[in-house]
């Protein structure tokens, strides 16, 4: 069935029947543009949600990450973010797939309509045309065959009339003949008009309107079937990105079962244990005796060992070091040696003196690195003149040399504080000398040792192959990349996503983690960049 046979005398229902369609598109096409915005201010709310609840750099928050259900926040946060980016996926795509495209079609439905319908006007207008001829043909072919009858009579008349000439006989028929005449011409001419319009008039009822109209139901069904498309549209765009909010999920899930309650206790001793012993028990001081009470307060007042971390005021409950206490104990009012550590407690004193030998020993390796590197320019300047004056690199050289000097000096002193303070000396040991271009020690090289240099500086062997190398540490852990990370700047090292990689070192709060690949290399990745697993 169709529109051409069928409702061939509905022209004004087709009209608005194809043009409600068409508002529907336009309707369908606002629809999705508002469900777009809405995805899009979902979207942007999460992501100042999340920002919102993320630690600062450097924050205290940041410091607390240590904690796994801190971390575990964290991750929240960070699979919060990514889900918002998928809902910005989703309006991406809605608006591109669906309202684009709907919007580009529907510029062209309404052209190729307003064609369909041009051209039913046209053949209408033409057979409008073809009837008006036929009308007035008819008209003209009554006029004149009345006329014709008239003069007819009116010879008939002069030809019986006896007072009548001959002459007027003969004018009145010859004038009836000519009316005749005319009226045949007429008669014709409408008989040829009639068929011209019943042949137009077929063409157009036949063929040229049901043609039409049926263009016009082809277009009508490309256009539900368009609206059709565009409603699956609307579900598979949302179940394309349906994959990665389910990985998003899962990192939230994943994040609550990474949370080991035991290990943050054991953190929270690590960080803040003192290494105090409990405070004894006091003495009885008999009054009765005559115990000056005077000297008794005095010696009070200087307690010796744990007894000094005790207040004046025993009917209080004891806490250790109260900010708001007025009888803090007397070392504390005196001024502290920051750069020793020596204001905190034994525990702490030892792992931030560790830390800090360990934090020089990076950076004096990198001193090393930059001084082998500079002897190797010089060396290279030495023998190909052209490529630069070895002269240039004496400030360099001088001042590189000058920095390792105070390193090794600054770690000599900490690691005797660390000695002092109990601590084993588990620092980085780094070689401190520098090859030439032939695998021997290079004495004029910033990098190389004096002969009064001590030995416990640095502990280096040598092999005959030009190179050196040195024990790495082993992997805490290991970790997947969930983004692409360049790694351009210095220190860094790139990562593909999904990439595995060892963990060298983990997080000190600054955001970056020092990891390995499987070849050696080494270097730093933004640590929200990647899952970790630390070794349990």
């Amino acid at each position: 069935m169709d529109w051409g046979t069928e409702l061939w005398d509905q022209y004004d229902i087709l009209d608005k029947h194809t043009q409600s369609g068409l508002d529907l598109v336009e309707k369908y096409v606002k629809f999705v543009k508002e469900r777009t915005e809405i995805e899009q201010n979902y979207a942007k709310q999460l992501r100042n949600l999340t920002k919102k609840y993320s630690p600062k750099r450097g924050s205290k928050e940041e410091q607390e990450c240590r904690f796994s259900n801190h971390q575990a926040f964290l991750d929240v946060l960070n699979e919060m973010n990514d889900y918002a980016g998928q809902r910005e996926l989703i309006a991406e795509n809605m608006m591109i797939n669906i309202c684009i495209e709907l919007t580009k079609y529907l510029q062209d439905l309404k052209q190729e309509r307003k064609m369909h319908l041009s051209d039913a006007k046209k053949a209408q207008q033409s057979l409008e045309g073809t009837y008006k001829q036929l009308d007035n043909s008819k008209k003209r072919f009554e006029r004149e065959w009345r006329e014709a009858e008239k003069a007819t009579q009116n010879a008939e008349k002069t030809d019986q009339d006896l007072n009548a000439t001959k002459a007027d006989v003969e004018k009145a028929k010859q004038q009836a003949h000519m009316r005749t005449h005319i009226a045949e011409e007429c008669k014709n001419d409408y008989a040829a008009q009639l068929q011209k319009y019943n042949k137009e008039q077929n063409q157009f009822y036949f063929t040229d309107m049901p043609l039409i109209f049926n263009n016009l139901q082809d277009m009508d069904e490309r256009r539900i079937k368009k609206m059709a498309q565009g409603y699956i549209q609307f579900a598979d765009t949302e179940r394309q990105v349906m994959p990665i909010i389910g990985k998003c999920l899962e990192g939230i899930s994943r994040a609550g079962t990474n949370v080991n309650e035991r290990n943050d206790s054991v953190v929270l001793i690590e960080q803040h244990k003192s290494g105090f012993e409990r405070p004894g028990d006091l003495d009885f001081e008999d009054y009765s005796q005559g115990i000056n009470r005077a000297s008794s307060e005095s010696s009070l007042g200087t307690p010796k060992g744990p007894l000094e971390l005790l207040g004046k005021n025993r009917n209080k409950t004891f806490r250790l070091f109260n900010k708001k206490s007025k009888f803090a104990p007397e070392k504390l009012k005196m001024p502290v040696d920051t750069e020793g550590f020596t204001h905190l407690p034994p525990e702490q004193r030892r792992k931030r003196l560790q830390q800090k030998i360990d934090d020089i020993s990076k950076e004096l390796q990198k001193e090393m690195d930059q001084s082998e590197a500079l002897g190797k320019m010089k060396d290279v300047y030495e023998k190909n003149p052209q490529m630069g004056d070895p002269a240039s690199l004496a400030p360099q050289i001088t001042q590189t040399a000058q920095n390792m000097e105070r390193l090794r000096g600054d770690l000599n002193k900490y690691e005797s504080w660390l000695a002092e303070a109990g601590g084993r000396g588990d620092s980085i040991r780094y070689s401190t000398h520098s090859l030439n271009n032939n695998g021997a020690h290079n004495p004029g090289s910033p990098g190389a040792l004096s002969d009064d240099t001590d030995p416990s500086h640095a502990i280096y062997t040598e092999f005959d192959d030009d190179f050196e190398e040195e024990e790495l540490a082993a992997p805490i852990g290991q970790c997947t990349a969930l983004y692409n990370f360049p790694g351009s700047s210095e220190g860094t090292i790139s990562m593909q996503e999904g990439e595995v990689l060892s963990v060298v070192e983990e997080d000190k709060g600054d955001g970056w983690t020092r990891v390995r690949r499987n070849n050696g290399d080494e270097g730093y990745i933004p640590t929200t960049y990647a899952t970790i697993a630390l070794n349990k």
